[in-house]
């Protein structure tokens, strides 16, 4: 996939690039597989903001993604599709008993060819098999956690993991994020990387085409009084934030790790931050 570029007619166009949407062989999805997709703007069930900076944004439907497509199944792709809800392109696939599924789509993927999922089919991007049946080395994408739950890890544009290695009942795997984890070797994965890999270098270019995805505009707490952030106040011109980074609350923030991970950090072989740090 290429980047479209524009000239520069007006300051918003200047700089901006946006996807190249020629591998995409369709504009309408398949009305079975389309729902509405209701807003919640950042909102809990009792209507408190807990995640801001969302509301607004174009209409759009939610595609009913097929993550855990069957053992046994065959089908043949009849188109590669736009997901307004996700980075990557969308494989419309029929299968041998007429239904359609989406599945994400894998770089490299084209109408008419022919999916298949079970144990003992061909290592070709797009089938999907057991961690068991795949060689070491392969790389894999849209990877189950748990066997039969569909998949879980691995599912953005352009990303691959790779299958390291395999000990008992589990097999290494590293993610994108340069973490390795154990993974059961019963849960599947496709084979392949996601496709749209151009989608992280993107430029958005203007305001306006944040508000149309639903993100709203984000006030930095330096630039706050002091009674609505713990960034704010000072006697006017620039100046440095006397404590460590924090949140609108208090808390702080920028490294400072507030997440339990008790239970799955047993299966982390090999922390992100430590692969980073190298």
């Amino acid at each position: 996939m290429a980047i479209k570029t524009y000239n520069p007619t007006t300051p918003g166009r200047r700089g901006m690039s946006s996807q190249d949407f020629q591998p995409i062989t369709t504009k309408k999805p398949v009305r079975s597989l389309v729902v509405i997709k209701r807003r919640g703007n950042g909102r809990n069930n009792q209507g408190r903001i807990t995640t801001r900076h969302q509301g607004g944004g174009a209409k759009k439907f939610y595609r009913l993604v097929n993550f855990n497509f069957a053992q046994g199944k065959e089908g043949v792709i009849e188109h590669i599709e736009y997901d307004p809800n996700r980075s990557a392109r969308l494989a419309r696939v029929k299968d041998t008993e007429g239904v359609y599924h989406y599945v994400l789509a894998a770089n490299g993927m084209t109408v008419g060819q022919k999916i298949s999922a079970g144990e003992e089919v061909a290592i070709e991007a797009g089938n999907r098999l057991p961690l068991k049946n795949i060689p070491v080395g392969t790389t894999i994408h849209a990877i189950e956690m748990q066997p039969g739950k569909g998949a879980q890890m691995v599912r953005s544009a352009g990303n691959g993991a790779q299958l390291m290695a395999k000990e008992g009942d589990y097999g290494q795997v590293r993610l994108p994020s340069g973490e390795v984890r154990l993974v059961n070797l019963n849960c599947t994965a496709t084979i392949g990387t996601v496709g749209n890999e151009q989608h992280q270098n993107i430029k958005i270019g203007k305001a306006g085409r944040n508000r149309h995805k639903g993100i709203r505009p984000s006030v930095r707490g330096v630039v706050m009084n002091a009674v609505d952030h713990p960034h704010g106040g000072g006697d006017g011109g620039r100046h440095r934030m006397a404590k460590a980074p924090r949140t609108p609350w208090g808390q702080k923030t920028l490294g400072y790790k507030t997440r339990r991970r008790k239970s799955t950090s047993n299966m982390i072989v090999r922390s992100r931050h430590a692969a980073k740090r190298k």
